[in-house]
């Protein structure tokens, strides 16, 4: 599908630019070719447009740099396999995977979180790769959280828990955001609050989707907004950015973050968090950050 105004497709941005991807195309047979990127970014909004980067070395260089476009494909969090096939030489990297061709032709793959299909706009020589710029013909996103890639390793929601302590909670906060407005609870202290609860065994994102079930609203949850350690409290924090549907929450209330609206929020970890949101949504250029409830530093998305 397509958005029918540029937030839509800045919110899809910002919501899955954390995650490992895989660009697809088709050689000029018809077959199937994909790599896994390292880097991608979006360009602009009007209109809305992607790149990545291909070596120079790559045996898809010819092909690529001549086709007439591209797809990426964000890999959600169970699809490790499928990164590793791409990222590795096979003979036929589509042998073992569900696809099908998108709206404009490229290669889509099965159980993504989002993608995008993209006709070629420009491709520029930068020094040992070369980058592709592709205009967005359509993009569809899903409630499959996204896999990342950080320090060598993969990580996951799920997987950034288990390194707790013993003694440390995790705590789950849904930032549910719509039309530059965020749903904020009462804390029951007199305050304002993210709807949070302590990680289910069954995981980070399953927990994050029964928050949003129980605001009676749509949302898909994104890529993990901000992680921090509260010691005082003895908890880590995850906070899952969420683009909200329309409809009336069934608790709380979206809430423009003015300063107001800020110095109601009781917990001053969190309070720090949406103000950043605040400044970020406002030019579209989202980071995550990583630290205590004291200090840390923001990783802009790549």
């Amino acid at each position: 599908m397509m958005p029918r105004d540029p937030r839509a497709l800045r919110n899809a941005f910002g919501t899955f630019m954390t995650g490992v991807t895989v660009v697809t195309a088709h050689h000029t047979d018809g077959t199937p070719l994909g790599f896994t990127a390292n880097s991608f970014t979006s360009v602009s909004l009007e209109p809305p447009m992607v790149l990545v980067c291909l070596a120079n070395t790559s045996r898809n260089y010819e092909t690529l740099v001549k086709a007439d476009g591209f797809a990426v494909n964000i890999l959600s969090e169970t699809q490790i396999d499928i990164s590793n096939t791409f990222a590795r030489p096979a003979s036929d990297r589509f042998a073992s995977i569900n696809w099908q061709k998108g709206p404009f032709g490229s290669p889509l793959i099965e159980g993504v979180s989002a993608w995008f299909d993209c006709s070629m706009h420009k491709t520029i020589d930068a020094g040992d790769h070369v980058i592709l710029i592709g205009e967005v013909k359509a993009f569809d996103s899903t409630m499959n959280a996204g896999l990342g890639y950080a320090r060598g390793a993969y990580f996951t929601p799920s997987t950034m828990a288990a390194g707790l302590t013993h003694n440390t909670k995790l705590i789950v906060s849904a930032l549910m955001e719509r039309n530059g407005e965020v749903l904020l609870l009462d804390d029951g202290l007199g305050g304002l609050a993210l709807p949070e609860a302590p990680a289910a065994q069954d995981g980070a994102t399953a927990t994050v989707k029964n928050l949003i079930a129980q605001t009676g609203l749509t949302a898909a949850p994104g890529f993990v907004y901000s992680v921090y350690e509260d010691a005082d409290r003895h908890h880590q924090h995850i906070s899952f950015l969420c683009h909200s549907g329309e409809g009336m929450p069934t608790k709380g209330r979206f809430t423009p973050l003015t300063f107001a609206a800020l110095e109601n929020v009781s917990d001053l970890a969190m309070r720090s968090m949406l103000e950043r949101f605040e400044q970020e949504s406002t030019i579209g250029d989202f980071g995550i950050y990583y630290g205590s409830q004291n200090s840390g530093q923001v990783r802009k998305i790549t």
